[in-house]
Parts: C-alpha cells; structure tokens; sequence
C-alpha cells in the first residue's frame, strides 16, 4: 500500500472523525422537578420577538360563555384507522393525543408489551388556536366546542358564539395513512380579516434505545415556500424567527414526525425554538413554534391546513404527495437526511434503490446489509485492484529504488534523486499516485453509508444475530453507570469492526513496508501510528452507535482485508517485474516518448526549484566576493 493510498484512507478516517465531533449533541442539564411539571402543563409559546398567547378573560359578557359551562361536551373524540389513533378534545379544539398503532417504543419492544407507541399526549403537548373578532383577540384553548357530526375517521366541531356566529373545525383522517386534514370555516360577522394564529408545543418522548444516538437525528425542521429544507440546531437549544413563507414545520424525532403542514396559503409570522432535554429525563426535544395562516371570515374560503403523525420512512414520504392540499410539492422525505449534496445523490439514487429492492424479497435485514455490502465491494473491486496494483509495482521496482537511495545518501541531493526516481517511475510505467484516486473514489460510499444507515426506518427493531434492534447499539456488556468516554456498555459489533480495522490497517502497513525505503520510509512512520490508533479512536467513538452501522463497518472492511490477501496471493511478483522490464525496454527504445502526467508536472516543478536554487548560490557568490 503507498503513501497515497494511505494518505486517502487517512483522510476517510478525518472525515468521520470530524462528522462525529461537530455531530455531538451539547451535554444538556436534567430539568428540575419543578421545571418538568410546568412543560407538561404549560405550552411553551413565549418566544424571542414574539408575544405569548394569552386566555381571553372569562366573564358573562364573554362572547363564547355559553362555550365554558358544557363539561360534557370536553370529552375527547378519537379518529382510527389501520396506522393511527388521533384524539381531538373538544376543550379547545385541537389534537391532544396521537398513538401509532404498528409500532412500539423500544422499551415496550424490548419488554414485549402490547402498547401502541405514543407519538405525544396532552401531558406533554399543547396545540392552542387564537382568533381575531370584533370583540377581541381570542385564545381559544379554554372553550368548550360542540361535537356536530362524527365518524371513525371524520370529526366537525363547532363554537357558537352568544351573538349566533359560529366557528367550525373540520377533522378527516385519510384511509389507511397518517394524514389528517382540517379546515376551518366560519359563520356570521364575529371573526374578522386577520390570520389565524396557531401556537404548539411538545415535548418529545425518547422512542429509541441510546439517547445519545436518538438526539443527533432529532431535529426541528421546516420547509420554506421557496423549497428550501431547514433544520434548527439539534446538538443545543436553538430558536430561530423566519421571515418568509414557510411550507410546513415538524417536530421531528429520529424515526418519527409530528408535521404541520400549509394548504393553499403558506404559514407567516413563525418562530421557532428547540430545546435538548436532560439524560434520563425520558425526553429527547423540547420543541415550540408560533405560526399564523391567513383566514377568511366569510366562509367561502375555509383555512386548511394537514398533519402528518407518523414514521420518518423515505419513500412512505414521498407517497404523501399524492394527498397534499397545496399546490407546491410536499417533499417530506427531506426529513430523513441523506448526507451532502454528492452523497444524497449516491444514496437517492443508488443506495435506496438498492435497499428497496432487496428488503423486497422479505430477507433479514442483516441479510441486506451483508448483501449490499458485497455487492459495493464488487463494484470498487476494479478501483481496489488498480490501487493495489500501483503498491505492487512499486513494491517490485523497490530494489531499483534503494540504488538510487545509495547514489544520492545526501540531503542536498534529495531533489536530485527525487527527480531520477519519478523518470524510473515513468520509464517502467507506475504511477506514484495510482493508489490516491481509487481511494477517493471510494470514500463517498463509506460517508453515504455513515449517512444512510442511521436513518434507515426499515432496521428499527429489526434483530439480526445477538443484536435485537439494528437501529440502536447492541450491550454485550452492561452497567449502570456512564465511563467517561465509554457510556454504560460495550458493543460486540464495534469490537468487531474496530478489531477488522486494527487488522486491515496492519495489512497495509505491511504492504507498504515491502514498497518504500529510505527516507520515504521514515516519513511515513507518523502515518502508519496514526493508522493504527484509528481504530481505537472509532472504539470510542462508535460504541453508542448503532449496531448496523457498525455490523456495516465490519463487513466491508473484512471483506477488503481479504481481497488485499486475495490479491497478494495471485499477483506473481516475477511476472510482474518482467513486464515492468518490458515496459522500460519498449520506452527506452522510443527516445521521444517523454515523461506525462503527474510525474511529468513534479519533475517540471523540480527542475524549476533546482534552476531557482542555482541562481540564488550564484548570487550568493557573487555578494561574497
């Protein structure tokens, strides 16, 4: 293995050493008791800039009273169909609960419960509606609305007003999907020409296993009308006040959304803010946002609006489009994040594709993973060979090297031998930097992977070997408390993918000793300490990680291990040099063939220093004399 391949393998390792660190979510402080309890009873609406909605004073000159005194019409309302149970309580008029029936928390999975997961409750979440009338400003969170009409999956609420006008919320859960609709629509001269105003808070319950590896994918994102997916902070509390339209806002866990989403008009005036919960507090966001859609008091135009309560699963997203109210495209897969530009594009384009149609057959998931795995391998196994072979030949020309290492022993002679090392380079045709493009080639794979099988919905809870959810780590060995640096556990996948790597990296080491001498050799002793205490670094680094992407590591780097032994086994070093020999007979007898390429633009660069070097000892010289 040559220097370059090592340099490409080394900048792979910076690379998700780096993602990794910028990706640590900021330690948060665990909330008090009393902090705890006025989040779960207390929306959080009071944002940066932005005045919190207040309660309309109560009194019998209320214009909604009659809406105060019928505690029997606040029972709730529950919407069901196959995916999702949705709660509407009528104090209000807004969605107070949400279960997804198909899946569990990973608690009730481990324990084999039968509870549905619970998305939010009204423990934790607030949904509050404020309407402008001739008589006021109006929360409308303390009225009681009237049940009018009812069906499993449709619901229309009303709140009359003592002066007969009436305000109507429409409910309608879409067959066989996690979409509501609504719309609201009134009656009568009360409500006025001004936007409806919507604030709502949750705060996220921790679904997964690890919070540590929950809180780097959960994110409070938005969708401007321009097209544009943003996301606020979500290593630290972050609130942000937009300017523009915005398409629709979700509060977004790791695997789960809860979406608002804008019809026909665009939500205006919003302001957003997160919040990261403490360990152990069985939260991983506390999320709020403020918006306002505009409203049409005479009824002809209703103001709708959708929800969407459910999994963060791409192209279940992208299936969404089809019920959009809006006129502008949803993209709701933008909620699973897919890497940077270059590598979305692998994972939009090839990795989906690829997970789709396998996952097809119904095979284990870890099945899958091996087979997409291999089937990388074979695709970069013409890149892999080329950079192998580049290290062989240098490997062979290496006695041919070490002369030129005797022939200029001196420092000052280091550009000299420089320069006859590249013209034998050329002469027996070897590319000194045959080994650095195929690596790079390579290096988008290994980050779209880190990207894609993290928020891969299809592994949650997926068991493959001793690992019984693929999505979180995999605890061979447990404890109670946290080591610094280590967590509570050890994760027999990342000992694995960790161990392959100490053993892939001494294959290289080893390659590379039998193909550099002199001084290229003692430069690249830093180099090769780095390569093996990478390994240990991604220990540390990767044992809160899932247990996929780990099992995903170990299999691709066995597997390159042992195609390096593959390709050591079948390369015939005599054969091998013969041809070399052959190529620099054939160039030696073609005097007009010159050096090309990269070496050709080092050995000008060269010559160039060594003429420089020349006129500044003559001018040396001249100045002494």
């Amino acid at each position: 293995m040559d220097k370059n391949t090592l340099t490409g393998l080394f900048l792979i390792a910076l690379v998700l050493i780096g993602y990794s660190y910028f990706a640590k979510p900021q330690d948060a402080q665990p909330q008090s008791t009393e902090q705890t309890q006025a989040t779960q009873t207390t929306p959080s609406t009071e944002i940066k800039n932005q005045q919190p909605i207040q309660p309309q004073t109560v009194d019998s000159s209320d214009v909604f009273y009659t809406a105060l005194t019928d505690s029997q019409a606040a029972l709730p309302v529950v919407l069901r169909n196959e995916k999702v149970a949705v709660t509407i309580s009528p104090k209000g008029g807004s969605v107070s609960e949400v279960h997804l029936l198909k899946f569990k928390s990973y608690k009730d999975f481990h324990e084999q419960t039968k509870k549905d997961l619970t998305l939010f409750d009204a423990k934790t979440a607030q949904m509050e509606f404020q309407m402008e009338t001739t008589k006021g400003l109006y929360n409308l969170h303390g009225y009681i609305f009237q049940t009018i009409a009812k069906t499993d999956s449709s619901l229309t609420l009303a709140l009359g007003a003592t002066t007969g006008d009436t305000l109507y919320i429409d409910y309608t859960l879409l067959p066989n999907t996690y979409m509501v609709n609504v719309a609201f629509r009134s009656k009568g001269r009360l409500f006025i020409n001004k936007p409806l105003q919507i604030a709502w808070n949750d705060k996220v319950r921790q679904q997964e296993k690890g919070l540590y590896f929950e809180n780097m994918y959960s994110t409070l994102t938005y969708k401007t009308k321009d097209g544009n997916t943003e996301k606020l902070n979500e290593y630290k509390s972050a609130e942000e006040k937009l300017e523009g339209a915005v398409s629709w806002i979700a509060f977004k866990n790791q695997y789960f959304s809860a979406v608002i989403i804008a019809g026909k008009e665009a939500f205006s005036n919003t302001a957003l803010k997160s919040d990261t919960c403490g360990e152990n507090s069985g939260f991983v966001k506390d999320y709020s946002a403020q918006l306002a859609i505009p409203f049409d008091p005479s009824g002809k135009n209703p103001t709708q609006i959708q929800f969407y309560f459910g999994p963060n699963q791409y192209r279940y997203l992208q299936s969404m489009e089809k019920y959009r109210i809006s006129q502008q495209e949803l993209g709701l897969q933008d909620l699973v994040y897919l890497g940077w530009p270059i590598i979305r594009w692998i994972n939009r384009f090839f990795t989906i594709y690829v997970f789709d149609f396998f996952t097809g057959f119904g095979m284990n998931m870890g099945i899958v993973l091996l087979i997409i795995t291999l089937l990388l391998r074979v695709l970069v196994y013409p890149t892999t060979r080329k950079s192998y072979m580049s290290s062989a030949k240098m490997r062979v020309l290496k006695p041919k090297v070490d002369e030129l290492q005797k022939k200029y022993p001196n420092k000052e002679d280091a550009m000299k031998r420089q320069q006859e090392m590249m013209t034998l380079y050329s002469q027996y045709g070897v590319s000194p930097m045959g080994g650095c493009l195929p690596m790079l080639i390579q290096m988008p794979v290994w980050i779209a992977m880190f990207n894609f099988i993290p928020n891969a919905f299809e592994l949650r809870q997926q068991s493959f070997l001793w690992a019984d959810d693929l999505s979180t780590y995999d605890d061979l060995i447990s404890w109670g408390s946290d080591i610094w640096l280590l967590g509570d556990h050890l994760s027999l996948f990342c000992i694995l993918f960790c161990g392959t790597n100490l053993l892939y990296s001494w294959l290289m080491m080893r390659q590379q000793q039998e193909s550099m001498s002199g001084e290229q050799a003692q430069q690249m002793k830093l180099m090769q300490w780095m390569m093996f205490l990478m390994p240990v670094f991604f220990f540390f680094m990767f044992n809160k990680y899932s247990s996929g992407l780990n099992y995903y590591y170990f299999i691709s780097l066995l597997t390159s291990a042992l195609t390096m032994w593959y390709l050591r086994r079948t390369t015939d070093d005599a054969r091998l040099l013969a041809k070399l020999e052959e190529n620099f007979k054939n160039n030696k007898n073609n005097p007009n063939k010159k050096v090309g390429g990269f070496a050709a633009r080092l050995q000008a660069l060269q010559e160039q220093q060594e003429e420089l070097r020349k006129k500044q000892e003559a001018l040396r010289n001249r100045t002494n004399k």
